[in-house]
């Protein structure tokens, strides 16, 4: 049994993981956090999940939960989830994080802490996605010379740009290419660009509506053209992949992990 704490409790991604596990005897919710001011604070975790009550109050202190036997799951923000993790690592707490837009300073301090204790950080929760991961990477390696652009769909509140899944999608090319991916990325086009350069790696974020997530990646090449889509229909399939995230991540050593080795690929 999985002993969960759900940051960000009071959240669209945070009630969905509640009503998710609450229904789910393999898991137990034993905290609930929410910023500091939140005004769900101290109300009943499973009632603002709409699932009824849980016994669990939400708490804006997340080090008075965070213990050894806990795993966090976080989609709070770059910011949030950082501190989360420091605390994570000071306390032995296991931690499942899925935010997005993190800064290169912020990754590597993210990768140090993470050794101090058991971690995944994913920039998507979801399986469909990861195996995505796995069958770009090999389609890059056996079309070495199509071209490849990634391009994704996300609502219109989504704060950072392009999405944390289409970076991981346009490294694993450049990684199976062996390619370096800062020399090799171009994000979005304008004026007269000119020919598109051998070997670069294109990246296009678009924001409309409600979109969950929609990535497609692109091979093109002379008279043919390859095209991988993967669409999140709702965010339950990133909250149950992080539910089996959390009761992967129970019996591992300390360490860096993630969706990957979750789900053997």
């Amino acid at each position: 049994m999985a002993n969960l704490i759900v940051a960000g409790a009071a959240g669209r991604m945070g009630r969905l993981i509640v009503a998710l596990a609450a229904r789910d005897p393999a898991h137990k919710i034993v905290g609930a956090i929410e910023a500091s001011g939140n005004p769900s604070i101290g109300s009943d975790a499973g009632e603002v999940a709409g699932v009824g009550r849980l016994g669990v109050k939400i708490s804006g202190d997340y080090a008075s939960v965070a213990k050894p036997d806990t795993v966090t799951t976080d989609f709070t923000g770059a910011a949030a989830s950082l501190e989360h993790l420091e605390i994570a690592a000071r306390t032995g707490a296991a931690i499942v994080i899925g935010s997005t837009g993190l800064t290169p300073e912020m990754e590597e301090r993210a990768c140090e802490l993470a050794q101090k204790t058991r971690t995944i950080i994913a920039p998507n929760m979801s399986v469909g996605v990861n195996v995505l991961m796995r069958i770009v990477a090999e389609v890059a390696a056996i079309l070495p010379d199509f071209d490849a652009e990634v391009i994704e769909l996300h609502h219109h509140n989504k704060v950072d740009a392009p999405s944390g899944t289409a970076l991981a999608l346009a490294r694993a090319i450049a990684a199976a290419r062996g390619v370096d991916f800062k020399s090799s990325a171009v994000f979005g086009r304008e004026g007269v660009p000119g020919a598109r350069p051998k070997g670069q790696i294109g990246v296009l974020a678009m924001r409309a509506g409600d979109a969950v997530g929609d990535h497609t990646v692109i091979f093109g090449g002379q008279g043919e053209r390859l095209e991988l889509t993967h669409r999140a229909q709702s965010r339950e399939a990133l909250a149950r992949g992080a539910i089996r995230a959390a009761a992967w991540l129970v019996d591992r050593q300390p360490g860096l992990y993630t969706m990957r080795d979750v789900l053997g690929l």
